[in-house]
C-alpha cells in the first residue's frame, strides 16, 4: 500500500481519500471559475445565462427557484445581464404581467465552449491515468454514487 502525502497551503497533510476527491473538485471548479471569469461574468450569471439557454423564455419566479435565491437578487442580477445585451426580457401577449427571459444571440456565443472546455478539463485532471486506471475509476465512483442521495441544486 503506497501512502500519498501532500502538503496543504496551511501545512496539513491531504492523505485521505476524500481529501484527495475534494482536491479533484476543486481543481474542475477553478477551472470552470476561470473560463467564466475570462467572459467577465459571476458565477451566478453563467448559471443563469447557461440556464436560459436550455430554458428559453423562462419567467423570473422561475430562475429564483432555480438560483435559490430571492425575485430581488434575480432582478438585479438580470439587470446586469441586461445592460451587456447578454439576455432580454419580453412580455407576450395577453400576459403583460409576467416577463418572460430570453439568452440573446451575444449571450449565447458568450458561453457557448463551457461544457467543451470542461471536457478538456476533465481530460487535463486525467491524464495521468491509462483509460484501464480511467475505467476502473469511474466504476468505483458509479458504484460509491449510487448510495448517496441525487445532488439537488
Amino acid at each position: 500500500m503506497v501512502t500519498v502525502l501532500i502538503m496543504e497551503t496551511d501545512g496539513a497533510p491531504i492523505t485521505t481519500t476524500l481529501e484527495l476527491m475534494r482536491w479533484v473538485g476543486w481543481a474542475q471548479m477553478k477551472a470552470g471559475e476561470e473560463w467564466i471569469r475570462e467572459r467577465e461574468l459571476t458565477h451566478p450569471q453563467s448559471f443563469v445565462l447557461g440556464y436560459l439557454v436550455q430554458n428559453p423564455g423562462t419567467i423570473q419566479r422561475e430562475i429564483a427557484k432555480v438560483t435559490r435565491t430571492t425575485a430581488a437578487s434575480v432582478s438585479s442580477l438580470l439587470q446586469g445581464l441586461e445592460a451587456r445585451e447578454l439576455i432580454e426580457r419580453r412580455t407576450e401577449a395577453g400576459n403583460e404581467r409576467s416577463k418572460f427571459v430570453y439568452a440573446t444571440e451575444s449571450g449565447v456565443e458568450l458561453i457557448s465552449g463551457f461544457d467543451t472546455a470542461m471536457a478538456a478539463t476533465e481530460q487535463t485532471i486525467l491524464a495521468p491515468l491509462n483509460q484501464t486506471e480511467r475505467a476502473s475509476l469511474h466504476a468505483l465512483l458509479v458504484k460509491i454514487t449510487a448510495e448517496l442521495p441525487q445532488p439537488i441544486r
